[in-house]
């Protein structure tokens, strides 16, 4: 099916089509997506090497890529993602997305035996590979390989300090959100439990937003203090909770530790939601009662192959000067830790 009979069908010019094809932002959200069902519906793929052909003749002359991405991280596993159900949403998000676009995912191991950032340079060229779909890595502040710095990559959070075309989670403002819709149901003492690894990944988004909230809405700024913890322990939380008597508590933890601190409170005589309340800022939510925040992994994952397209379209290759960051707001769900409370 050509980009000429979808146009005919739906009484478009193909030039709209083909724009609307690639996400164009000349092309309303409407078209797009009028475009993209009936494509959807006729069994349409695009032919991503003639794409990239076509970007390549019309900037500089050059001949074709293979139509694939390479997908790294940093991590020492070459699949980071098949341990963690968050980046596994993100992976098979991606990998949909870069199907309907025309693109196969290749996962390559930039950390295995006996690999250096030249070799693994050859690598890419022998397989004309010039896009990488990036993990990340468990230490903040790695560089990324100056020997791979002519090829495009879009990378996931906030970590690799190289400046870096990235899609990440809006943190400050799930937290912010949070925060607001807490206090529309009524709770006014809203505490913060927050992971010490978790702040340090995001730059520092949630207390940030917890403060800034709080002078906003609560005029105090110190309202009081935050608990940082690595993990959720009895003694420290119950110490916490019983200083500062929080109505609810933001629980910015691997949702393990939200399901501690729900069993800490309520083994001490607090139930929740009655006594107080609890919203999780975590990844994932489904399947648990908690009310809260859970991260967006399929829009984080296409995002991130749409940016790439783009940047192999226009040639955009190497470390950028002005990094682009797209931000992905969280979902919220509701569950069965938060009620409506009357204040007086």
């Amino acid at each position: 099916m050509s980009v000429r009979k979808i146009a005919s069908k739906l009484g478009l010019s193909p030039s709209t089509v083909s724009l609307a094809l690639r996400s164009s932002p000349k092309i309303s959200a409407d078209t797009r997506e009028r475009v993209l069902r009936e494509a959807e519906g006729l069994g349409y793929k695009p032919n991503a090497k003639l794409n990239e052909l076509m970007s390549h003749l019309r900037l500089n002359g050059s001949g074709p890529t293979v139509a694939c991405f390479g997908v790294i991280s940093f991590y020492d596993t070459l699949r980071p993602w098949e341990g963690s159900r968050h980046l596994t949403a993100v992976y098979e998000a991606m990998r949909s997305r870069g199907e309907a676009l025309g693109y196969r995912l290749e996962s390559l191991g930039l950390k295995a035996p006996g690999m250096n950032a030249a070799r693994f340079s050859s690598v890419l060229d022998t397989r004309g590979i010039q896009g990488l779909l990036c993990f990340g890595s468990p230490n903040f502040e790695e560089e990324f390989p100056k020997e791979l710095d002519h090829y495009a990559v879009v990378t996931i959070g906030l970590s690799i300090s190289t400046p870096l075309h990235r899609v990440t989670s809006h943190f400050f403002n799930d937290l912010y959100r949070t925060l607001e819709r807490l206090h529309a149901m009524g709770y006014r003492r809203p505490g913060l439990l927050l992971n010490e690894y978790e702040e340090g990944r995001t730059a520092h988004s949630y207390p940030s937003a917890y403060l800034g909230w709080c002078e906003h809405a609560l005029g105090n700024a110190s309202l009081m203090p935050i608990l940082r913890t690595t993990e959720v322990s009895a003694e420290r939380t119950l110490e916490w909770v019983l200083s500062n008597r929080p109505d609810v508590i933001v629980c910015v933890h691997h949702r393990r530790e939200v399901e501690k601190l729900q069993m800490i409170l309520e083994g001490n005589g607090m139930e929740v939601p009655r006594d107080v309340g609890i919203a999780a800022v975590t990844q994932l939510l489904d399947g648990t009662r908690f009310s809260g925040m859970q991260q967006n992994q399929r829009l984080m994952g296409e995002w991130a192959v749409e940016l790439l397209v783009s940047r192999i379209m226009n040639q955009d290759l190497g470390i950028p000067t002005n990094p682009r960051i797209e931000m992905v707001e969280s979902e919220w769900i509701e569950g069965e830790t938060l009620l409506r409370r009357q204040w007086r």
